[in-house]
């Protein structure tokens, strides 16, 4: 295990299989994908950072790497892809043996090069507020003060916009300081970037070009007319100070007429025309269902509930597809001019999370579900994007990412958050997951922690049967996150997939292959301590919010996803396997088991599922918690005990992106459900052992143990 993550930290990146099968027969018969998990941006200490730009190879523009062959008397190296010979440029002319270049040394497999003409002049990064007016007084007090320490904590450089709506999609002039204005559009139809040029005055008392494409000071447009919408961050609390509810009134028995998407449109197209191709971001506060315009996903009759996950099933949700198609569209226009989408939707019911996310993830953007605009999980998610730390975001803006293969190895594509350039090439796959046919990929905006899924494919039909070392490269956890991206993927976009089936046949196989066993023997069956906890993971996995939509909306659903797809390994293995960790008199905080068994009277349970941090009170503590004993000078032991676990979770939640929602709870309280639905019902009403002194989990899912008896009498047939 120790490898993987050493491989890690100095890469970035955990593969399922770090030693690849030869053939293509042999990779489909190891069952979990040729894939990686990659982190562009992870902090790798002692980086080397080199003052020049790489040297690419001329055939394939593959980079030089410690892999290629050198001939340091001719000054040749041979690219270990495509294997073309190159001559070494004039910077190269001392390289020798005793004299080699950072990026040849061995021990720089990831190194990081100073980009000098590409990059071009430096601009500010840019923040368009989107906000939804159409919420009761006390949410828009709370969003206002959450905005106004968000504009205080942004970079002094950067450069900020405006937009309220409502029934009406507001665009505040912010530099006209005098009195208020703004310029008014209608909800009910998108506004293109022609009818904003004329309506916005942006060519006033000038000519307006008749051909070409109009965006920014290159065109034409004066970086005055520019500044009256977007203006420096010091220079617009005033706007905030003046947000209001929304003016029309709503009758009794409907929803609040919302343009959510006329309004992402219209600052879609006004970063278009003002700051195309630099790094920018539209972040919308949304706070209840869009029921006008494009985009609506519900009608304002409150008589029509907005659909569950059974009407997507059944193809019976109209609105939903419609919505879908124009955030696809919005996808592509914010892709092309290189802008991210943000969203933080903070209300009871669902919001339209679901029909934005192909928006949200193609553009790299962020995602914040919380019941309230006041509640922490919405605050200090937002503050942490901004706040300079060593746990900050480190936003980045405009990435493209390119992959090059050996000739024997094809990439299938990539599920995360990424954007795919549709540059086609030898290297793709004719089988296509996720964003695929395409060897470059755009990364509007990407974060420290932003992880790629790479899935390949292994052209080779003939060669040895390696299969058997693949075993020992196999890295579980990699595997696990690598199932659970591809499951999620699987399920939104196969009609009738099955993933419970899908799950257990890919065990079934991975088990017949890699365990030790006599056939038809089921007690005979073992696997090796590499792949021995893998079936845990499926297991959870199977239970998890990523495959049970159950009881969790759309929206919901389509939040865990995105979470999950752009989470590297460590943080997705706690998504599917939550860690649970006890606290007791007898011993200091320890880890146990994922199991109803680990509940006990006496003891306190930590239990961190990433979205969740639940601190569970066994009934004797929380008696003796309600009797007062912490107060107490003789109990000081007992308050230490109390206070451990807000300890820990407190140090979860400050490390966390968004953060996670902290729940205390008692046993046989209510809100012990949180706790009890993660664990392995182990114990249940049925059960005969139900005196072991914990918990009884009231269910009739199947128990770990009967799981593993099922799996093992299937894999031996």
């Amino acid at each position: 295990m120790s490898e993987f993550l050493d491989l890690e930290a100095q890469d970035g990146i955990r593969m399922p299989w770090n030693v690849i099968p030869g053939t293509r027969e042999d990779a489909l018969s190891c069952v979990v994908p040729i894939s990686a998990i990659y982190t562009p941006l992870k902090q790798v200490p002692d980086i080397p950072v080199l003052p020049y730009s790489p040297l690419r190879c001329r055939m394939c523009r593959s980079i030089l790497n410690p892999f290629s062959i050198v001939d340091y008397v001719a000054k040749i190296w041979v690219c270990p892809f495509c294997f073309q010979r190159n001559h070494f440029p004039q910077l190269y002319s001392s390289i020798s043996e005793s004299n080699l270049p950072a990026e040849l040394f061995p021990q720089y497999t990831t190194v990081e090069y100073i980009s000098t003409a590409e990059t071009g002049p430096v601009v500010p990064p840019v923040f368009m507020f989107v906000v939804d007016t159409c919420m009761i007084e006390e949410e828009i007090g709370y969003l206002k003060s959450a905005l106004a320490q968000v504009v205080e904590l942004l970079p002094d450089n950067s450069l900020v916009g405006f937009i309220t709506f409502g029934t009406y999609v507001q665009v505040h002039e912010l530099g006209f300081g005098l009195l208020p204005k703004s310029y008014v559009f209608k909800g009910t139809k998108e506004v293109t970037k022609d009818e904003m040029l004329d309506q916005m005055c942006f060519f006033a008392g000038k000519r307006k070009p008749t051909t070409g494409v109009i965006a920014g000071t290159r065109d034409g447009l004066s970086s005055e007319s520019i500044a009256r919408f977007l203006l420096p961050a010091s220079e617009c609390e005033f706007v905030i100070e003046e947000l209001q509810k929304d003016p029309w009134p709503v009758p009794a028995d409907q929803r609040a007429s919302r343009c959510t998407g006329a309004a992402l449109s219209v600052a879609a197209s006004l970063l278009g025309v003002c700051v195309p191709g630099s790094g920018a971001r539209i972040m919308a506060f949304v706070g209840g269902p869009s029921t006008e315009g494009p985009g609506s996903i519900v009608s304002k009759s409150l008589l029509e509930p907005i659909c569950p996950h059974k009407d997507l099933d059944k193809d019976s949700a109209p609105l939903y597809d419609k919505a879908v198609k124009f955030y696809d569209q919005i996808a592509k226009q914010l892709v092309h001019q290189g802008h991210v989408l943000d969203v933080f939707a903070c209300a009871v019911d669902q919001v339209g999370v679901a029909e934005m996310k192909v928006a949200i993830e193609k553009t790299g953007g962020i995602v914040v579900l919380a019941e309230s605009f006041g509640h922490s999980v919405f605050k200090d998610s937002l503050l942490r994007i901004f706040q300079s730390s060593d746990n900050d975001l480190g936003l980045s803006f405009n990435g493209i990412l390119e992959i090059n293969c050996s000739k024997d190895v094809k990439i299938q594509g990539i599920i995360g958050p990424c954007a795919s350039l549709e540059k086609k090439s030898p290297l793709s796959s004719d089988t296509v997951i996720g964003q695929g046919n395409t060897s470059a990929w755009k990364m509007c905006g990407l974060d420290k922690k932003t992880s790629l899924c790479l899935v390949y494919d292994i052209a080779k039909k003939d060669g040895s049967n390696t299969i058997g070392q693949a075993a020992s490269g196999f890295d579980q956890e990699a595997a696990a996150a690598v199932m659970a991206r591809l499951v999620s993927f699987k399920m939104e976009t196969e009609a009738d997939f099955d993933p419970i089936r899908w799950l257990d046949r890919a065990l079934i196989r991975l088990c017949s292959k890699f365990g030790d066993y006599q056939k038809e023997t089921p007690s005979s069956f073992s696997l090796s301590p590499r792949i021995s906890i893998f079936p845990q993971f499926v297991f959870n996995l199977r239970r998890s919010q990523f495959v049970q939509v159950f009881n969790n909306s759309p929206d919901e659903t389509a939040y865990f996803r995105m979470v999950l797809d752009r989470e590297d390994v460590t943080n997705a293995v706690v998504m599917i396997q939550p860690s649970l960790i006890s606290y007791s008199f007898q011993s200091g905080p320890e880890p146990v088991l994922l199991d109803v068994t680990a509940i006990a009277a006496d003891k306190i349970l930590l239990l961190d599922s990433y979205f969740t941090v639940v601190i569970f009170h066994g009934i004797t503590i929380a008696q003796w918690r309600n009797a007062g004993y912490q107060d107490q000078q003789d109990h000081e032991v007992f308050a230490q005990l109390l206070k451990s676990p807000h300890e820990e979770a407190d140090t979860i939640i400050r490390e966390r992106f968004p953060v996670p929602r902290l729940v205390v709870c008692d046993q046989y309280g209510s809100q012990a459900r949180f706790l009890l639905a993660k664990l392995n019902p182990s114990v249940t009403y049925n059960s005969d052992n139900s005196s072991h002194g914990g918990d009884v989990i009231f269910t009739d899912d199947v128990s770990f143990q009967v799981f593993m008896d099922h799996l093992m009498r299937l894999a031996v047939q």
